[in-house]
């Protein structure tokens, strides 16, 4: 059509015609006066634009579920990330429930013993010192710590400081070889010297040749002068082997350390004495010896055969 003064008046009409048509369609409702003419047009183009519906939703909804697989993706990243920090907070959560009960067995070693203790955590292993047992813990000098002073755990003896910086200090462990500390016997009073082992249990020197010892007796410190290096009463261990007394002026032991060496966190250095020697006070109750089952065996004599003594015989 060209594009005519009539052309456009007519166009012009069409619309107005339309307008008409839609407000009265509205107002009508369902009793409009065009509500069948839209049925037949429903009836005429509905098949063609379902069809054309059915052809062009496939690629609406691949475009929608690439919008969605995006945002899907998004919601994955941050759960992973939201379980990634829940499991770091667990981890974190199960390390400082280790630590509580560290330092809660910590102080109970303390308080049967009546030390004064400084609490520090093991922030390095393996001083400068070479191959020796050390460990580097996170107090000093301006934490009151000294050199020779004692250091324990909740199990018992740790070592001694040997090195004390403003704010760290050097601990030699009692496992090292060239670590030694006086003992006591539980119970029987005997009084030794204990070697570190290196990853070997230590090696004790009885001053009595002749002393009673058994398997599983236990000792601790027997204190030094002056409460340094050593406080008297610290558990050291157990025994696990004794040589066989061979008439000499001593006699050697070993003994399993109560304290795990390689799994120090929390640890306290005693920076006050007790009053009074705790003795074995500090040592855990003695475990019960497990009672060795017996088996009573009752023989039931059996009836004699026939033909046996005190049976007739048939002549």
């Amino acid at each position: 059509m060209r594009d005519t003064r009539e052309s456009r008046l007519l166009l012009v009409l069409l619309i107005a015609i339309a307008f008409a048509l839609i407000t009265v369609d509205i107002r009508g409702g369902q009793d409009s006066p065009v509500d069948g003419a839209r049925k037949v047009a429903a009836t005429v183009f509905g098949p063609v634009e379902n069809g054309v519906s059915a052809a062009v939703n496939p690629v609406g909804n691949a475009i929608g579920a690439v919008r969605d697989s995006g945002e899907r993706h998004d919601r994955i990243a941050q759960l992973e990330k939201a379980n990634a920090a829940l499991k770091a907070k667990l981890g974190s959560d199960d390390r400082n429930r280790s630590r509580v009960r560290q330092l809660d067995t910590m102080l109970k070693t303390a308080g049967a013993g009546q030390y004064g203790i400084k609490g520090a955590e093991v922030i390095g292993i393996g001083a400068a010192q070479g191959f020796s047992w050390t460990v580097t813990i996170d107090a000093g000098a301006k934490d009151g710590i000294k050199r020779d002073m004692t250091v324990l755990n909740g199990d018992g003896l740790v070592g001694r400081i040997t090195t004390v910086g403003p704010s760290t200090s050097t601990v030699l462990l009692a496992n090292d070889p060239d670590f030694t500390v006086g003992t006591r016997m539980e119970k029987t009073d005997e009084l030794g010297f204990a070697s570190g082992g290196g990853d070997r249990p230590l090696r004790v020197q009885l001053l009595n040749g002749k002393a009673k010892v058994e398997k599983g007796d236990r000792l601790v410190t027997f204190g030094s002068e002056a409460d340094k290096p050593f406080v008297p009463g610290v558990p050291v261990g157990i025994v696990t082997r004794v040589d066989p007394s061979g008439g000499d002026l001593t006699r050697t032991i070993y003994v399993q350390p109560f304290v795990g060496f390689t799994k120090l966190d929390i640890v306290g250095v005693v920076v006050e004495a007790p009053r009074e020697d705790p003795r074995d006070a500090v040592l855990p109750p003695a475990p019960k010896p497990t009672p060795t089952p017996t088996v009573t065996v009752t023989v039931t004599p059996s009836a004699p055969a026939p033909g046996q003594a005190g049976q007739p015989q048939e002549q």
